[in-house]
C-alpha cells in the first residue's frame, strides 16, 4: 500500500478515518486519497463502521454513577463492578470513534483505554479457522457430545474456572466441539460451529498475563471476517466466512456468556 506516496502510512490511514488528524495533515491525506482510490473506499469503509458503532451505542454516551469504577485499580474492584467498568470503558471507546483506528492517537493518550502491545489475535484467528474449519472428519480434538468434559479440559489449560462455551443455537450456530491450541505460545482453545447451510465459524480464547485493557475491534483478510476484544488478561475472537452483521451479533453474545 501507499507506494506512490510512502510517507502516507496505514495508521495515517485509520486516524484519518477517526478524525484524530490536524487539518494541514488532513489535506495531505486527502490529496493521497483522492488519487488513490482504493485505499480511498477501504477507509470509507472504516468511517462507515465507526458510524455504526456510534448509533449502536449513542445510549451510553450519557456519564453513569459506575463511571468511576473505571479509575479504580482491577484487584479493588469486585467481579460485578468489574464487568460493568469494562463494558462501560469500552462504550467510551466507541462513541470517541477510535475503535476501528489501530494506534489511534486518543486511544494511546489514555493508559486505562491503550490497546494490548499484541496485534496477532485476528491473525492467529485467522489462521486457525482457515486450518480446521475446512476438515470434514477431524475439525476439532473433542466433539460437542462431550461438551462439559471439553469445558472442563479447556478450563483447566487455560485456568479459567467454570469456562461456559457459548450457546450460538439462538442465533442458528450449533456447537461442533473444540480443541486445544496455542495462542501467544501458550495454550489457547477454539471452539467450533456449524449452522444448517454448513457455514462453519470459529470462537478462540487465549490468555495474556500483559493485557490490562478492553478494545473490540474487526478485522478482514478477504472474505474472512473476525471480531476480536480483550477482557482483562483474556482475549476472544470470533472469525467465520460470514456476514459482518451476524458476526457482530454472534460475538455480542459470547461476551455476554464468557466468564470476566
Amino acid at each position: 500500500m501507499n507506494e506512490t506516496n510512502p510517507s502516507v502510512t496505514e495508521a495515517d490511514l485509520h486516524a484519518y478515518a477517526d478524525g484524530q488528524l490536524p487539518e494541514t495533515v488532513r489535506a495531505r491525506i486527502e490529496a493521497f486519497l483522492t488519487d488513490n482510490p482504493d485505499e480511498a473506499a477501504m477507509v470509507a469503509e472504516w468511517q462507515a463502521q465507526n458510524s455504526g458503532i456510534r448509533s449502536l451505542f449513542a445510549g451510553y454516551e450519557k456519564a453513569k454513577d459506575t463511571d468511576p469504577l473505571l479509575v479504580v485499580p482491577p484487584r479493588a474492584v469486585s467481579s460485578g463492578a468489574k464487568r460493568w467498568a469494562i463494558t462501560a470503558s469500552a462504550l467510551l471507546v466507541f462513541t470517541l470513534g477510535a475503535v476501528s483506528g489501530h494506534y489511534g492517537p486518543a486511544l494511546l493518550e489514555k493508559p486505562e483505554l491503550q490497546l494490548a502491545g499484541s496485534e496477532t489475535l485476528p491473525k492467529q484467528a485467522q489462521t486457525a479457522f482457515t486450518v480446521y474449519a475446512a476438515e470434514v472428519r477431524h475439525p476439532v480434538e473433542v466433539f460437542a457430545n462431550e461438551e462439559v468434559h471439553l469445558a472442563s479440559w479447556l478450563g483447566k489449560r487455560l485456568a479459567i474456572q467454570n469456562l461456559k462455551i457459548p450457546n450460538l443455537q439462538p442465533l442458528g450456530f450449533k456447537l461442533v466441539g473444540g480443541r486445544l491450541l496455542p495462542v501467544d505460545g501458550r495454550p489457547g482453545a477454539m471452539f467450533m460451529y456449524e449452522n444448517q447451510a454448513g457455514e462453519r465459524l470459529t470462537v478462540m480464547v487465549g490468555r495474556n498475563t500483559e493485557n490490562r485493557t478492553t478494545s473490540f475491534r474487526f478485522a478482514s483478510s478477504g472474505n474472512l471476517e473476525t471480531f476480536y476484544w480483550i477482557d482483562g488478561e483474556l482475549g476472544y475472537a470470533v472469525t467465520g466466512e460470514i456476514f459482518r452483521e451476524t458476526l457482530r451479533q454472534v460475538a455480542e453474545e459470547c461476551y455476554r456468556q464468557f466468564p470476566s
